[in-house]
């Protein structure tokens, strides 16, 4: 259906704020999705883009197109939904994004085994440490570690995961091993930084209850293996889940610090959208992930 395919890469577009990333979403060349537009514009006689060198952007009616065209293809979407929940064969593509290492390690290993049972469905799995606006992005299903503060979006929490402070015993014979949480200020801590990140503090627990501590250390990076790898170095301490860390653990290639006084658990779980009708593929892959996953997390 090419009508319902140049919406579609349309309202891509105006999301992504390009041609380029339009098409590369729904795994096209920027030449057929500026074709795609083109024919749109063609078929009603306006213009729906300005293009310029920068950045692009809607006219008004394009602006008005875009709101009209995203509720059709959410309520064909739907539609789709509904038939799949019938006949129990999913089909169309899944949008799906993670951290960097809890993708790498625990979700990537599960896409092509789901993939296998539901061969109706395509999975486009993105990794990053750094924030996903998943309205903007058109994500189906982000996966994630923290707490979740988004409250326009649904969330599932599949399990608590244990964090754990560790380092070489190289670092520490030089540097000194923390016998309290406040002696973390006088160390290289090993931090995730990105825009907008919120790990400038480590939050442990004590006695007393949860302890925010402020850390610095001399370098971070927006990478978590990153930071796993210079801690392997003996560059710092790092904060880390512990199943990334557990093999390092028991061979003794890193050491576990403050042991009476742990990070604070972080919820394993799953953002979604809000619709009316959630896609039923949806909802099998997160269930998927929840059953795969859970020897991991015990």
């Amino acid at each position: 259906m090419p009508y319902l395919e140049s919406l579609r890469v349309f309202v891509r577009v105006v999301e992504l704020g390009s041609i380029a990333a339009g098409g590369r979403d729904l795994r096209m060349s920027p030449a057929v999705a500026s074709n795609r537009i083109k024919d749109l514009e063609t078929r009603y006689g306006v213009r729906l883009l300005n293009r310029t060198t920068r950045k692009l952007v809607p006219t008004e009616v394009g602006r008005a197109f875009y709101d009209n065209a995203r509720r059709v293809i959410e309520t064909l979407d739907e539609a789709e939904a509904v038939v799949s929940g019938f006949s129990g064969m999913p089909h169309g593509a899944l949008r799906v994004t993670a951290p960097l290492g809890l993708g790498r390690r625990l979700i990537a290993p599960l896409v092509p085994r789901f993939c296998d049972e539901y061969p109706g469905v395509e999975l486009r799995l993105r990794l990053s440490d750094r924030n996903v606006d998943i309205i903007a992005d058109g994500i189906d299903l982000a996966f994630f570690l923290g707490e979740p503060q988004d409250s326009a979006l649904k969330w599932r929490r599949i399990a608590e995961c244990r964090r754990v402070l560790v380092a070489t015993r190289g670092y520490l014979e030089k540097h000194g091993t923390p016998e309290r949480p406040e002696d973390l200020t006088a160390h290289n801590c090993l931090l995730l930084r990105y825009p907008r990140s919120p790990e400038y503090y480590w939050v442990l627990q004590t006695p007393e209850g949860p302890q925010k501590l402020l850390v610095n250390g001399r370098f971070d990076a927006d990478d978590g293996d990153v930071l796993s790898s210079w801690a392997l170095e003996g560059r710092g301490i790092v904060n880390r889940p512990r199943y990334e860390v557990a093999e390092d653990l028991a061979r003794g290639r890193l050491v576990e610090v403050l042991a009476k006084n742990p990070p604070v658990p972080a919820q394993f779980g799953v953002l979604t959208p809000h619709r009316r009708l959630q896609d039923p593929k949806v909802r099998l892959f997160a269930d998927f992930i929840a059953r795969e996953t859970r020897g991991v997390f015990a």
